[in-house]
């Protein structure tokens, strides 16, 4: 017996990627799909005259799911050729069909246009996944859009925003996102059954030269595998230019993904957000008290990941020699199937995240006071000069307190006094309350919450309507 902790497991399929990304690049729907192609090639012939009986198709309906892979596996050793191995394979379980499985096709014929079948379903969970994303924050934007925070520029304190403004950058980057991968969607066409080298040449032998066939039975094929039609050229592959733009989409799904997750990862070590954190849940190994942002931080490992294996089609494109070369196999079928399975995983923890984060509002307004009376002195020289003060002299004065406070915040016992001592100052002609009435984080946050407030309504809801029905578990395996 195998011991099955003796060999390399991916650890997107042991930890991270989800049940249903993986389905979809199982073994299982590959040849499944590899089945439903050749089903659909035989019924097409048949339906424009090729001599194909209702009985051979129906055989073919009958095995359809259930792979003999004992068989295939066995046959592709002895052959070394998968396609042909699988062919082989279903017509042992299809003696009436066997003379005319894969009729006229090549290899590519399955092999492309499952991997068509698979960008299709793989880039379909990936939407609705984000849309759970953008449906999470958008709450959180909602209910936060008004509370003041600290915002930053250069990673340094500056004017302030609101939690839930904050969020509505996490959320226009994900619909940026969902609007390329869906423009993918929009225009992938199946490969079609182009032949060896794309010229159809067995399919004019077969229909004896009637073009117009040839194209019919195309279309027939694309409607049954759903797809509004097939690439009007190619060699004999799909240009892998689609996995290029594919990939690209997903690494903007990481790119933004990271963002989120940098962010967070900062806003936790100020305490003012907070991942959630289980009750049993260790933090650190030495360390007992620690509340280690680890969800966030594989989100950024994974978002690595894809954003460098975005590169692989952008190589493997270019170097396709003429209408055909197998130097993007072995490549591909890595690449895409793992930054659809790690942009899978970032997805899942970015739906656990999003939906469970901790606001600490207390910390937040403590860290807002404590700067906000810098932010304000342009408003209190403002006033003071209204009533008659000297802007010159009074931004001096102004400067001198201002340095003044900021020393004794870093180096005395953290207190900022800038509004005692401007209130003391003879040359400020405002009152201590006057001063104070300055220094409402309620007056420095602009148009933050009507900002939200319209982007939700304007930009976020129609484009979630799509995905009403999208419902994924948010639970992390490990």
């Amino acid at each position: 017996m195998t011991d099955t902790h003796d060999g390399y497991i991916s650890p997107l399929s042991t930890r991270y990627a989800s049940k249903e990304m993986q389905t979809v690049f199982s073994q299982n729907f590959k040849f499944r799909t590899w089945r439903r192609l050749w089903i659909a090639l035989a019924r097409a012939e048949k339906n424009l005259g090729l001599a194909i009986t209702d009985e051979q198709i129906a055989e073919m309906e009958a095995h359809r799911d259930d792979i003999n892979y004992a068989v295939a596996e066995e046959q592709e050793r002895r052959v070394r050729h998968d396609v042909m191995a699988h062919v082989y394979a279903f017509g042992q379980q299809c003696p009436k069909a066997e003379p005319i499985i894969h009729l006229g096709a090549t290899s590519c014929y399955v092999g492309d246009n499952t991997d068509i079948v698979i960008l299709r379903e793989a880039s379909r969970i990936v939407l609705g996944k984000a849309a759970q994303v953008v449906r999470a924050l958008s709450d959180f934007a909602g209910r936060y859009k008004a509370l003041p925070c600290l915002a930053y520029t250069h990673l340094q304190p500056a004017q302030l925003t609101t939690v839930g403004k904050r969020a509505t950058l996490w959320i226009n980057e994900l619909l940026y996102d969902m609007q390329a991968l869906s423009f993918e969607l929009s225009r992938l066409q199946l490969l079609g059954s182009k032949g060896t080298t794309g010229t159809q040449a067995s399919f004019m032998e077969l229909f004896d030269g009637d073009e117009e066939k040839i194209d019919k039975m195309e279309q027939m094929i694309a409607e049954e595998m759903g797809f509004s039609g097939c690439v009007p050229v190619s060699g004999q592959t799909y240009s892998r230019k689609i996995d290029y733009y594919f990939l690209s989409a997903l690494s903007g799904f990481a790119q933004s993904a990271y963002k989120f997750a940098g962010d967070l990862r900062i806003l936790q070590s100020f305490e003012e957000i907070e991942e959630p954190f289980e009750k049993t849940q260790i933090g650190s190994s030495a360390m007992p008290y620690k509340r280690n942002p680890m969800r966030c931080e594989r989100m950024c490992a994974l978002a690595r990941y894809v954003i460098a294996d975005a590169q692989n089609p952008a190589m493997t494109a270019p170097m396709q020699w003429f209408e055909r070369t197998l130097d993007d196999s072995a490549n591909k079928r890595i690449a895409v199937s793992e930054a659809f399975l790690a942009v899978d995983a970032i997805l899942n923890i970015y739906m656990n995240v999003a939906s469970g984060l901790t606001v600490y509002e207390k910390v937040i307004h403590r860290r807002v006071m404590e700067k906000l009376p810098f932010m304000a002195t342009e408003n209190v020289l403002m006033e003071s000069v209204r009533r008659g003060g000297d802007r010159q002299a009074l931004h001096e004065v102004i400067r001198v307190h201002s340095h003044a406070a900021a020393w004794r915040v870093k180096m005395e016992d953290g207190k900022n006094d800038l509004i005692e001592r401007l209130a003391n100052d003879p040359a400020i002609p405002l009152t201590a309350e006057e001063i104070l009435a300055q220094f409402d984080p309620q007056s420095y946050i602009g148009r933050a919450p009507s900002q939200v407030t319209a982007f939700l309504k304007n930009t976020v809801a129609p484009a979630l309507a799509p995905y009403a029905d999208a419902a994924y578990t948010s639970e992390l395996s490990v």
